[in-house]
């Protein structure tokens, strides 16, 4: 069942900035990453599925309902983190809490309890007006905020902008515990090791448009695995690119200063490949892990090199 789902989503903001028709859903328990850098529409795409704006074609619905139609109920249901932290001013975050309290009523004070505890915001920092409040401790208690009714759906837009590395980890190991306490929760963000944590499916955004969705699974297991093969001489590596057999070899990258190559091949055919190999002076061969760094880099710099080392 679709909990969050963007239908032909289009937001033209002028000048190649907004979305432009992009569609994806996620499931009920499910962990959904929105991958892309700042300014690609992560965050247009979530203001629209909060309601705060009305799209030019398309349309975003919670629950099977239009979002920016039902704007005030949706928000009962959803745990929502923004990208940039505007918080009221002239309010303390004891204060702030309370406001946020009222305006859901829903009162859980266990889970409130857990969240101050576990992002260590005590009675003093709690007493701070929000304007004197550091970004890091302004986005702890838009967290906690967003947390502390126990909603079922959790919108999070860059959540750990601001966080230093310990509240990260400690960011991601609590959503690895809500998503086994089964909540469906969108995680938009930039951050590689955040969104492979977490996430099963993961959408890449390059300049509003989306370019891939895939199972996370897939690409940590994929058949279609990477080679470095280096060469004791510049003859044998002129030789190996010249005779290579392409029907179970592909060639993807050449290192000619280095004598070395890059190399793709389907795990079922791993065995012809080092049988190949094995006729040739070669001084290293070794498999290259496809990250979803390296992955998400495909399309964002066609022409990576892989590194120095190699």
């Amino acid at each position: 069942m679709s909990v969050i789902e963007v239908n032909h989503l289009t937001k033209d903001y002028g000048s190649g900035r907004g979305v432009f028709d992009i569609s994806f859903s996620v499931n009920e328990g499910e962990v959904f990453g929105f991958l892309g850098p700042n300014g690609a529409g992560k965050s247009t795409t979530i203001r629209h599925l909060m309601g705060f704006s009305k799209p030019d074609k398309g349309n975003t619905k919670i629950l099977g309902k239009d979002s920016f139609e039902n704007y005030s109920e949706i928000l009962n249901h959803v745990g929502y983190i923004p990208g940039e932290i505007a918080l009221p001013q002239g309010l303390t975050g004891k204060e702030f809490i309370k406001m946020m309290q009222d305006m859901y009523h829903i009162h859980n004070n266990e889970m409130l309890n857990k969240m101050l505890n576990m992002f260590e915001l005590d009675n003093k920092t709690l007493s701070q007006d929000t304007k004197h409040m550091s970004l890091g401790v302004k986005r702890k208690l838009a967290i906690v905020t967003a947390f502390m009714s126990d909603p079922q759906i959790l919108i999070l837009d860059e959540p750990t902008s601001g966080l230093d590395p310990l509240m990260q980890k400690q960011f991601i190991n609590f959503i690895l515990e809500e998503k086994e306490r089964g909540k469906t929760i969108l995680l938009s963000s930039h951050i590689f090791s955040e969104v492979d944590a977490t996430c099963e499916r993961i959408a890449i955004i390059k300049d509003g448009v989306i370019v891939s969705e895939f199972l996370a699974d897939d690409l940590k297991h994929a058949t279609k695995k990477q080679y470095l093969v280096s060469f004791n001489d510049n003859e044998e590596y002129l030789k190996f690119i010249n005779d290579i057999d392409n029907s179970y070899i592909k060639l993807i990258k050449e290192f000619e200063s280095n004598k070395k190559v890059l190399i793709g091949c389907d795990d079922c055919n791993i065995n012809k490949v080092i049988d190949y190999i094995s006729r040739f002076n070669v001084k290293e061969f070794h498999h290259i892990k496809e990250t979803l760094e390296d992955y998400f880099m495909k399309y964002y710099k066609e022409d990576k090199e892989f590194g120095g080392n190699f």
